[in-house]
């Protein structure tokens, strides 16, 4: 390798087939006792996932000889007694590389992804020196790109942009914020107050390039509007897109987000009308992109910096997430790009997907970002009646306190007026947004005292006023059953021809009845039930009946009575009130953008 006087590392797709990619990490004048450590989380992800479990075999070599290295912990390493006088170190060791998501890394003769979270050892103690890696094609392969928004190096070695070679950071944290994408690329390149961005999608697609590309310039736009005037918090940003058949997530990082989406997804050619798969990829984009000031440099005291070798915890995942989770649709109405028919019908889905789950009225947001860790993240059958999202009762909350600075100011002030205050006082500077800090805060950006509302929406349980927040605007709110049919109070999948009960709703039908996650329905009223039979049946009945239910647990058959209750009006409805004034219409178009 180049000798640099910093902390370098070689990165080798070695055995795609096999997934395995091959890592050297040199530094020089090693010290004994000097560790050495795999983060055990990616920030953005707020789970311990334990990366060092993926490393295959390590071997260590100083000035050509074998290095004492023995393992400390589960994801850290110690080098040994040495003699003084040692040049160099040289660590190497294989990395399974089969996680097809955004937060980890994964390797086939197709392409390249990884997060430098899950391939480049930290080396403790020098992580605030110069970062340099080299990032090597897999053997034979001519005609890959690579996407990263790491610097290439200049001199000698140094990668061209979109080529294999050296990349540099000025940090650990910076080496490992920017993943890296290799394979046979498609681009796309568009300006955004001067600042060059790209998509690089990677898997077989019909893109139409010039309408993904058009529109996310429109999005892009609208979010840096929400900050101010200045152009975006970096010198380039890379979209960098994983297209299969069925697939959705993202994670955001300081200069580019990394997406897995299905490739119906993207507009194709010769689409006349967004689809609804079109739109929500958009929203993805918007989410992600957001990210970049709002988590990635405006960030929770927990985070700054990162501790990745355990959990950070913090009360505000609902700001960060959640506001988030706010804006990305919201640019989209207000870039055009949907209709204010099609945003309300999104808002609809955010307001029943928080009202369908019993957890609401058990958990806040604020222990729901605390707990993220062990709960939000590691969902079980029981999540419905324990856990509240932050992301969509974050977006809620989001809403609710936008539209009531809006009418208590007359249009004066928005949300949008704390979100350029947060970047200000907290992203520019890098001063991590203390726990308790957001009533003052929104007073000192909006004017307005709403340490009550904000105290009963974060902290409290329950549902959001938000039908009497958006008469002002215009917008009623209704909600009805989803169906006329008589409910259960369950969710059901299948296993072979057999009804699955998969969650169990506290306090509905089948709680009442004594069912449980897990239990297979054989028979109703003595006859049998196939998968898919259940609607028909149900269809046959009103609330009030009971049914005699035949089911397994395990291997012991049991008779279980249940009876069946009306459906709950967890369906909302946003539509324009039949009369209203001039001012509402005037602050709806100043909130939407559009009338």
């Amino acid at each position: 390798m180049t000798k640099f006087s910093s902390v370098r590392y070689e990165i080798l797709p070695a055995d795609p087939a096999a997934h395995l990619f091959e890592v050297m990490l040199e530094l020089d004048r090693p010290e004994s006792g000097m560790c050495f450590a795999l983060p055990a989380w990616i920030p953005g992800s707020y789970m311990i996932r334990e990366f060092a479990r993926n490393i295959v075999w390590i071997k260590g070599e100083l000035d050509g000889a074998e290095a004492p290295l023995g393992k400390l912990d589960k994801h850290t390493w110690r080098l040994g007694e040495i003699a003084g006088g040692a040049k160099r170190l040289r660590l190497r060791y294989v990395v399974y590389a089969w996680d097809l998501s955004v937060r980890c890394a994964h390797l086939d003769m197709t392409h390249g992804f990884f997060n430098g979270t899950q391939v480049f050892l930290r080396v403790l103690g020098r992580e605030q020196q110069k970062h340099r890696v080299r990032v090597l094609p897999p053997a034979g392969v001519r005609d890959w790109t690579v996407a990263t928004t790491l610097r290439e190096m200049r001199g000698q070695g140094g990668a061209k942009r979109y080529g294999f070679g050296w990349y540099e950071a000025d940090d650990y944290a910076e080496l490992v914020d920017h993943p890296v994408e290799m394979g046979h690329l498609t681009w796309g390149r568009f300006k955004v107050r001067g600042v060059l961005h790209e998509v690089a999608l990677n898997g077989r697609h019909d893109c139409d390039m010039d309408r993904l590309v058009g529109d996310l310039a429109q999005v892009c736009e609208q979010q840096c509007a929400v900050f101010g005037a200045a152009p975006p918090p970096f010198e380039r940003y890379v979209f960098m897109a994983t297209l299969v058949g069925e697939g959705y997530g993202g994670l955001e990082h300081r200069a580019s987000t990394a997406l897995l989406a299905s490739r119906n997804d993207l507009p194709f050619c010769g689409m006349q009308t967004s689809t609804e798969a079109y739109r929500g990829f958009l929203g993805l984009c918007s989410h992600e992109y957001f990210h970049a000031w709002h988590v990635k440099r405006i960030k929770p005291a927990a985070f700054a910096p990162y501790d990745l070798q355990q959990e950070n915890y913090t009360h505000l995942l609902w700001l960060f997430e959640g506001f988030t989770s706010y804006y990305d649709d919201l640019a989209l109405v207000r870039a055009g790009l949907i209709s204010r028919e099609e945003y309300f019908a999104l808002l609809a889905k955010t307001l029943g997907a928080v009202r369908r789950g019993g957890g609401r009225l058990v958990q806040s947001v604020a222990e729901s970002s605390f707990d993220a860790w062990i709960k939000y993240y590691r969902q079980d059958e029981n999540a419905p009646n324990a856990i509240v999202s932050y992301y969509a009762k974050g977006s809620l909350i989001a809403l609710a306190l936008d539209l009531h600075i809006r009418a208590k100011t007359e249009g004066a002030a928005s949300l949008d007026d704390l979100m350029r205050l947060l970047w200000s006082r907290f992203g520019e500077t890098g001063v991590g947004v203390p726990e308790n800090a957001l009533p003052a805060l929104f007073k000192e950006a909006c004017g307005v005292d709403i340490s009550r509302l904000l105290a009963a929406a974060v902290d409290g349980v329950g549902d959001l006023p938000l039908d009497k927040l958006l008469k002002p605007f215009g917008v009623h709110l209704a909600w009805k059953a989803e169906s006329e049919q008589p409910e259960i109070g369950a969710k059901l999948g299948s296993e072979g021809e057999m009804l699955k009960f998969v969650q169990i709703f506290n306090g509905g039908p089948a709680h009442r009845a004594g069912l449980s996650a897990g239990d297979l329905l054989i028979a109703v009223d003595g006859l049998r039930v196939k998968a898919g039979g259940l609607e028909k049946l149900l269809a046959c009945h009103v609330a009030g009946d009971r049914l005699r239910l035949h089911i397994f647990r395990r291997d012991e058959l049991m008779k279980l009575e249940l009876t069946l209750a009306a459906a709950e009006p967890i369906s909302a409805s946003l539509t324009l009130a039949v009369r209203e004034r001039t001012e509402a219409a005037r602050s709806r178009k100043a909130w939407l953008g559009q009338a």
